[in-house]
């Protein structure tokens, strides 16, 4: 168990994290009973934090406005979060923020106690990040369309495609999506009306923003991965659909692809590439019964291939 001290930041760290807290969940969260959190909250309480309460079993805690928090309020495992994503952030997909995210770490690693420091030094010393080679985006461009996207306004911007041809785009931006080394805009298209998904680093912004409008649901719930589903059509241009007789757990982490399982025995395995040929080696090298789905000229090649497999046997 933390000791009071600790466990007082623990507790005034959670409060900040959410808007109401049960009870019994801060209770669970602190590894303590609930007569000792009740005399936590009274700490906090004598010491200036407006901590709410609501009664009752369903009852529980709120941090009010009006707390002056230390200056940095951070527990153990934060502090580290924290540290390791500023040096993830100093070979960043972000202009600029590496000298940034360097000056901030050195202020940052001057107040961590000295075995916090061991830690993220390990975790400094003996990891190695391939740097991406794609562009860059200037952090400013980040933040006006986060801005835009929070106050419900029309982008305006200048949108450069993978062929070099500019066209003005107005687009009611819903939120960015970091895939990779790509940062991208997901916004209703006003003039296509439609959903669209736009690089960031290929954005030119137009000022002032356009008007106010209201906020449409989105292409899907999760629109991280309606935005990984688009690329994956929109990078490759061939598909192909094998029905696997195999359980769907067998194939996972053997082949890239989507799976969707039959029954017990059977999946569909959905591929995208460039070449139907090393799609159809792919699947050969599963070692499992598989029947093509599409396209029929598939097929052609798997015959392809297996008389040339035959043919090496003399």
């Amino acid at each position: 168990m933390l000791d009071t001290s600790a466990r007082l930041l623990r507790l005034l760290s959670l409060l900040q994290t959410r808007r109401e807290w049960p009870g019994a969940e801060l209770s669970q969260r602190l590894g303590v009973a609930p007569r000792t959190l009740r005399r936590d909250i009274d700490r906090l309480r004598s010491l200036g934090y407006p901590v709410g309460s609501t009664p009752g079993v369903a009852g529980g805690y709120r941090l009010g406005p009006g707390a002056e928090l230390p200056p940095l309020l951070l527990d153990d495992e934060e502090a580290v979060a924290v540290a390791v994503g500023l040096r993830t952030a100093a070979g960043g997909t972000v202009t600029g923020i590496e000298e940034t995210s360097l000056r901030a770490l050195a202020k940052l690693e001057q107040v961590l106690p000295a075995r916090l420091r061991q830690r993220v030094n390990a975790l400094q010393t003996h990891t190695v990040r391939v740097g991406g080679q794609g562009p860059t985006v200037d952090p400013e461009l980040l933040t006006r369309i986060t801005a835009a996207c929070r106050d419900r306004e029309q982008l305006r911007f200048d949108y450069t495609d993978h062929e070099g041809a500019v066209t003005l785009r107005r687009a009611e931006p819903h939120s960015l999506v970091s895939k990779g080394s790509r940062w991208y805009l997901v916004g209703w298209d006003v003039d296509r009306r439609d959903w669209r998904t736009y690089r960031a680093d290929r954005i030119e912004v137009r000022t002032p923003n356009g008007p106010r409008f209201a906020p449409r649901e989105p292409p899907e719930a999760d629109v991280a991965a309606w935005v990984r589903h688009r690329l994956g059509h929109q990078m490759w241009p061939v598909q192909a659909r094998f029905l696997i007789h195999a359980p769907a757990g067998r194939l996972a982490g053997r082949i890239g692809g989507e799976v969707e399982p039959v029954d017990e025995t059977a999946c569909v395995l959905t591929m995208r590439g460039d070449d139907l040929r090393l799609m159809a080696v792919a699947v050969a090298f599963l070692d499992l019964d598989f029947e093509v789905l599409e396209p029929a000229e598939l097929k052609e090649h798997l015959d392809a291939l297996g008389r040339r497999l035959l043919a090496s046997r003399i």
